[in-house]
């Protein structure tokens, strides 16, 4: 098979490239998806509060992603769900289908959107044993949203993540007693809008600074043991509370989905987990762009919806020959108080601003955002809060920029 553009992935990242660059210019585009059909982890997540940003309303997952579905028709786009891409090597795709069988396809560029998975018990090595009634967030998500199926009668939910806190209500709501939201670290790694909702509402306790420690039964859980944690994040002694339960549901943090492109040799973020990028989204292999979870873990659709409308656009001009001169290299490093930032590289011949995205390693009150070239400020912006929870964006133009940058996060 021959194509202009190959999309890997049909979630929001996805659908958002593809039909930018159709939108650009690119008629011929073709995206795989692994599952029945197209919309990604939006599919499952029935609850509202999603397109505020982008579509000036607030919709459900399942809304949001069928704007962009019905985006898809028109012709210029070819969608192959029940598709496993295999690998990407010089943007040429092998992906595995359940009707045509093996697919190799041909293109011209290729956009990695394949989102990102969740971290599992094996992950953070929690001990105990092994009954059933223990799975991740998202998991449970699915069981109840699109199966129907109810996973427990009470429950213990491990780590703040905003899945978790979103399953705490969703639970809550089916008649199940939510007993704790637990959590390691000193603060909560979720949206202020979803303790609050999620938890604070159904009077849900939120045990910061805390974590499971054993998990008991043999055919199904029956308890586990929650302590307190000290600075270096070990057990409290004398600290211990048992929760009686049948369910422990693992919200403790996602993980972009890299295999492929590790596989194709593309650079890799470690800090973000995800593919080095441009400001134009192109990873380290001419041609290949990155975008949504895959490059880093999102907090808000909308912002994945722009990723990938960016990618797509930058995808397209590539295909057509409009990208230019490359011109010079600047890289994007990380400052005080800051744990990642992306794009990690610009281009300064690309006309306009560079948008910078970044997460801060704790939270803070009363913060300047800090942009330096070696000793020289080139800007800075006062925030009243910030939080690891809550990605950061701000714009600053590539006419100002003549070397490499840094991103710092102060408090005043």
């Amino acid at each position: 098979m021959k194509a202009g553009l190959v999309v890997i992935g049909a979630g929001p990242a996805g659908l958002a490239a593809a039909v930018a660059a159709r939108e650009s210019g690119i008629d011929d585009v073709v995206i795989i998806e692994r599952d029945r059909e197209a919309g990604g982890i939006l599919n499952q997540c029935i609850h509202s509060g999603f397109g505020l940003r982008y579509f000036k309303t607030e919709l459900t997952g399942p809304e949001y992603a069928e704007r962009f579905r019905d985006k898809l028709e028109g012709g210029g786009i070819r969608l192959l769900l029940d598709t496993m891409a295999l690998s990407v090597s010089s943007r040429e795709v092998t992906a595995l289908s359940a009707k045509q069988g093996l697919i190799h396809i041909e293109s011209k560029a290729v956009v990695l959107a394949m989102g990102c998975r969740e971290r599992t018990r094996s992950a953070i090595a929690t001990p105990g044993s092994r009954p059933s009634g223990i799975m991740t967030a998202g998991l449970a998500q699915r069981y109840i949203n699109i199966e129907g199926r109810m996973i427990g009668r009470r429950a213990v939910i491990l780590g703040s993540g905003d899945i978790g806190l979103i399953m705490a209500r969703r639970l809550s709501l089916e008649g199940a007693k939510v007993l704790a939201c637990v959590e390691i670290m000193p603060f909560s790694s979720g949206l202020a809008r979803n303790i609050a909702q999620c938890l604070n509402d159904y009077d849900i306790p939120l045990l910061l600074s805390h974590t499971v420690t054993d998990i008991r039964g043999r055919e199904r859980l029956s308890g586990v043991t929650v302590a307190k944690v000290d600075e270096k994040l070990e057990p409290v002694e004398g600290s211990k509370t048992d929760f009686e339960c049948d369910t422990l549901l693992l919200s403790v943090g996602l993980i972009p989905e890299n295999e492929l492109s590790r596989a194709a040799g593309i650079a890799i973020d470690p800090k973000t987990k995800g593919p080095v990028v441009y400001d134009n989204n192109e990873t380290s292999m001419p041609g290949v762009f990155a975008c949504g979870n895959v490059l880093q873990v999102h907090d808000l659709v909308d912002y994945v919806t722009e990723e990938g409308e960016r990618a797509g656009v930058s995808a397209a001009r590539y295909i057509l020959g409009q990208t230019g001169s490359r011109g010079v290299e600047t890289a994007v490093f990380t400052g005080e108080n800051i744990s990642y930032v992306l794009p990690q590289k610009l281009r300064l011949s690309q006309e306009g601003s560079a948008e910078l995205y970044f997460r801060v390693k704790r939270p803070m009150k009363r913060a300047d955002i800090v942009i330096r070239e070696g000793g020289r400020e080139l800007r800075r912006l006062k925030r009243q809060h910030l939080a690891p929870g809550e990605m950061e964006v701000i714009e600053i133009a590539k006419k100002d920029i003549k070397a490499d940058i840094t991103v710092a996060a102060e408090e005043t």
